[in-house]
């Protein structure tokens, strides 16, 4: 297998790429946690493509038969209601992180010089995660997630100049319907997943040549190699995620609405509203004129955006304001959001899938060894660890991480 590993390494040239990364230290510090966001934001993604590519073979993208197929997945296909249900927790659960990435980078500021490219590509990132939230969101074809795309996609329209051609290439038609459909899934499983590839490679190259970045306070306590140290710590994290997710994921399966019937239109059923992550946008639209609110969330991209290159002193405490400030505001308006919304009853007609006993078993099973399988790894990399500082002459020289 090594020889293997080495006749490919040589034959791509990359043996002195794989050097260097192989010397790419790990500052140890009290912020050290908020470095796992980012890789368990990466392993959401990939969960996210690989649930998806899943449920691409028999998803219809069409206004008859997607809201059927959907269903066929969930009752029919082996294991289906589960990989949709993954799929659809999983979509909250990455862009959770990546939130929590954004803005740990943000406080931390480790978007200074020489990563303010790096932030930008995060950046971006970030707004594809939205999007993908937006494009799947109608994607089963049910009452709820038809009014609300509805909503969405009228809601640019408001904004002068450019605010009915933005409705009208987000719908693909005056109303709503099968063309908006056919262009949501297109942007969902084809444009913004090549986009998200190239600009994720992007990341990881400028992060592998860059390195993590340190904060200019904090007191360094060590420092750990990436591949030989931290990376099983973050596999035994990713672990430890996947067995949580997994558990959530089959214990709460994601329901499927009632289907839209475009040939008999039903009025919006109560409580219609966005995902979570788009709630404070949703708040801010009732409360104030959907342009300024466009306004202000357009100067919010491009602060968020420019933030490296305003940041240049060591001492400037203004970027950590401002971020508390947009941090608070997004919160509140979330929690008026939900506040507002009014109790309602069960909605007939949703449909909710789940395993038998045998089948839940099975996945607990899974979870309680992907667990196992983190807690060994912790020991073998602590062993590895134990073993270098013996050889090194004393296990007292290095500090323990």
């Amino acid at each position: 297998m090594s020889q293997w590993f080495t006749s490919i390494t040589h034959a791509l040239h990359l043996e002195g790429v794989l050097a260097a990364l192989k010397k790419k230290p790990v500052t140890h510090h009290r912020h050290t946690i908020w470095y796992y966001f980012g890789g368990l934001t990466l392993f959401f993604l990939i969960i996210q493509f690989v649930t998806g590519i899943l449920l691409l073979f028999y998803y219809v993208p069409s206004a008859e038969g997607a809201h059927e197929s959907v269903k066929r997945i969930m009752t029919e296909i082996p294991f289906g209601w589960l990989i949709r249900s993954m799929h659809s927790w999983g979509a909250n659960i990455f862009i959770a992180f990546m939130i929590i990435h954004m803005f740990s980078t943000f406080f931390l500021r480790s978007y200074r010089h020489p990563r303010e490219l790096m932030w930008i590509t995060g950046v971006i990132l970030m707004l594809l995660a939205l999007g993908f939230g937006f494009t799947g969101y109608l994607l089963p074809w049910d009452e709820t997630a038809f009014f609300a795309t509805q909503i969405g996609a009228e809601t640019p329209a408001e904004v002068p100049i450019l605010g009915e051609f933005v409705a009208l290439m987000i719908k693909g038609a005056k109303e709503v319907g099968g063309a908006t459909l056919t262009r949501m899934f297109a942007l969902h499983v084809g444009v913004f997943p090549l986009i998200t590839l190239l600009v994720v490679l992007a990341h990881i190259t400028m992060i592998m040549l860059f390195g993590v970045s340190t904060p200019k306070s904090a007191v360094v306590r060590g420092e750990e190699k990436y591949f030989s140290s931290y990376l099983p710590k973050e596999l035994a994290v990713w672990l430890i995620g996947f067995a949580v997710f997994i558990v959530i994921a089959a214990l709460y399966p994601w329901e499927l609405g009632r289907a839209y019937d475009m040939a008999n239109p039903t009025e919006p059923p109560d409580n219609v509203h966005p995902e979570w992550y788009f709630m404070f946008l949703f708040q801010t639209l009732r409360i104030m004129p959907e342009w300024m609110a466009f306004l202000g969330f357009g100067l919010f991209l491009v602060f968020w955006a420019v933030a490296p290159f305003l940041d240049r002193h060591a001492k400037n405490k203004v970027h950590t304001i401002v971020g508390i400030f947009i941090l608070l505001v997004i919160a509140a308006m979330t929690v008026m959001a939900y506040s507002e919304l009014e109790p309602v009853g069960e909605t007939p007609g949703v449909l909710k899938v789940q395993g038998d006993s045998d089948v839940l078993n099975a996945i607990w099973f899974f979870a309680v060894m992907s667990l196992f399988t983190a807690f060994v790894i912790l020991l073998w990399r602590k062993r590895n660890k134990r073993l270098q500082e013996l050889e090194n002459g004393g296990a007292g020289e290095q500090p323990k991480i």
